[in-house]
């Protein structure tokens, strides 16, 4: 029901609707940050692509700076809690914990085009951002560590000869070398094959418990 006139929204009902717009100007700003690059990205574009005025974006970001570092905080928080959230849901078993973090970078959620294209954009910012290289550190810190132990306890398990931190680190860049591949390569190149090349190169590495579908013996399946 809209609201009456000279009748304000009660304040949990002002709350969401900041929070929506909020979401709303990073979503404007993640598209910019995709289609004209980072330094083009501008308040009164961002303002344009959300259908805002400008007053409005300066009501909820004071500076542009203010509203990328929001962004990028948005962006590393989602991909963190995808992945925390798969290795949750993976259950016990170090080798399904694995699998299902690959499923994460390859998610149609989270490996979109426009998304690759802004991470790229504040990757090519972070040496010159101490906040953002800051931020960023940080989440890469945990995703390493994760990786690195669910490695280390597959290596124990099964006792394969390998680093565990090599291995980690590995798989840390070709995931990484994958979405420059889908962010930049042509459009036949899909998040299925990246996925399938992943995956391949687990089955080098861990032979017992990857092949390039997923899981050795049982298919991990795609999200």
């Amino acid at each position: 029901m809209a609201d009456l006139p000279g009748v304000r929204p009660a304040p949990a009902a002002r709350k969401a609707q900041k929070e929506i717009r909020r979401q709303q100007l990073i979503e404007a700003t993640i598209d910019t940050l995709a289609s004209k690059g980072y330094s083009d990205t501008t308040l009164a574009e961002v303002a344009r692509r959300a259908g805002f005025s400008a007053g409005i974006v300066n009501s909820h970001f004071d500076s542009k700076e203010r509203l990328l570092l929001e962004t990028l905080r948005y962006l590393s928080d989602e991909y963190r809690k995808a992945w925390q959230t798969a290795i949750n849901r993976a259950g016990p078993d170090p080798a399904r914990q694995l699998a299902a973090i690959v499923e994460v970078d390859f998610d149609r959620k989270i490996c979109t085009r426009r998304k690759l294209a802004a991470w790229y954009a504040f990757w090519g910012e972070a040496k010159a951002r101490p906040d953002y290289l800051k931020h960023w550190g940080a989440v890469d810190e945990a995703f390493q560590d994760a990786i690195e132990t669910l490695c280390a306890r597959i290596i124990g398990d099964a006792g394969y000869d390998q680093d565990s931190l090599h291995v980690a680190r590995g798989l840390d860049a070709l995931l990484e070398g994958l979405w420059v591949k889908l962010l930049t390569g042509f459009r036949s190149f899909t998040r299925e094959q990246a996925r399938s090349i992943a995956f391949s190169w687990l089955a080098q590495v861990f032979p017992k418990h990857f092949d390039a579908n997923g899981l050795a013996g049982g298919m991990v399946e795609a999200t």
